[in-house]
């Protein structure tokens, strides 16, 4: 039932979803998405695609099609969680899982979240994981409940929602040891009374063979071990998420990918060496765009060089000619010089 029933959904998801998401990919626009990954769906099924519940704010329609859960196979006993990424794009969201139950307590305990069960949904695609522990005394097909409720920042519920997903997982209990089938399972795995290898935590597959990383390795990274990525040249961190730069970033900026900086505001380059400035902030003003400067309190300008009067009376003791009073000090305006700014330059 598990992976011929999974093609047969996901060949069902495909004729609804192929027009809408050819069109506009919900990964690059800039509203409200969720969805199952290529890597979690092809581990399912052998198939590799995404499979989407919200794409451009929009809770997909076959996700409340009442005879949705009907459709559904039930999740095998090999698999003991399922990843979903999603993102807020430019709005704001907020998320709060109200309902993580199980029906069957005594063969599945309440599904468990990775993240908190309220908070706000991440603005860049971000992974979150649910997992579903068996509690390894007893075999049957428990089913479980999840309900998801999204809002604005307004506090209006994303039409849609919240989410009422029944479902079921397969748990199963093993009755013995089996040393020819368990030579095949790798990892400390063991067959269960179907023949199937049931996986210790941080693996799965059919021989659990295939190590599992929460999140999964970014930038091209391996899997190697439960939770340990092999990064690639150019890349770091526990999920090779950091970028390594040859040179460093400069002027504030920081190195997001291999070789590549974000930088300030005000700069630009490959290692973020030039200012948009090509004249200098005066009166430490700071580079905010091409050729403008953010001033501090008294100054204005492109650069920053002339001093801004205040609004309450000049402290000067005589009128600033060609300048402004600020602190009880002419500040000139360009081409003039003095204590009274009353000389030119020539």
């Amino acid at each position: 039932m598990t992976s011929v029933m999974w093609n047969y959904i996901l060949i069902i998801f495909i004729s609804i979803l192929v027009t809408v998401l050819t069109r506009n990919d919900p990964r690059n626009n800039g509203d409200l998405a969720l969805w199952i990954d290529q890597k979690q769906v092809k581990m399912f099924s052998g198939m590799s695609m995404e499979i989407y519940a919200i794409a451009n704010g929009t809770v997909m329609q076959y996700i409340l099609d009442p005879n949705f859960e009907k459709y559904l196979p039930v999740i095998p006993s090999e698999v003991g969680y399922v990843n979903f990424t999603w993102k807020a794009g430019t709005k704001k969201y907020y998320y709060n899982f109200d309902r993580l139950q199980s029906y069957d307590e005594s063969i599945l305990e309440a599904p468990v979240i990775s993240i908190r069960t309220k908070g706000r949904v991440p603005k860049r695609p971000k992974e979150f994981s649910i997992h579903l522990p068996c509690l390894g005394n007893s075999s049957g097909i428990a089913k479980f409940g999840i309900g998801l409720l999204i809002e604005s920042r307004k506090g209006k519920p994303l039409n849609g929602t919240p989410l009422r997903l029944k479902l079921k997982k397969e748990c199963s209990q093993r009755k013995g040891p089996d040393p020819e089938c368990d030579k095949k399972c790798a990892n400390q795995g063991w067959c269960n009374h179907e023949k199937i290898c049931q996986c210790p935590e941080g693996y799965m597959g059919q021989y659990c063979r295939t190590a599992l990383c929460y999140p999964q390795c970014m930038n091209g990274g391996n899997c190697t071990s439960p939770g340990i990525c092999s990064c690639p040249p150019g890349f770091q961190g526990r999920h090779c998420e950091g970028g390594i730069c040859s040179e460093k970033c400069l002027n504030g900026g920081k190195c997001i990918q291999k070789d590549t900086c974000e930088c300030s505001k005000g700069y630009y380059g490959p290692h973020c060496e030039y200012s948009r400035c090509v004249i200098p902030c005066l009166n430490n003003g700071k580079c905010k765009a091409v050729n403008k400067c953010r001033c501090p309190r008294g100054f204005r300008g492109d650069h920053c060089e002339i001093g801004r009067a205040k609004t309450h009376r000049s402290n000067c003791q005589l009128p600033c000619k060609h300048g402004t009073c600020v602190d009880k000090a002419c500040v000139c305006d360009p081409g003039y010089y003095g204590r009274l700014c009353h000389n030119l330059i020539i």
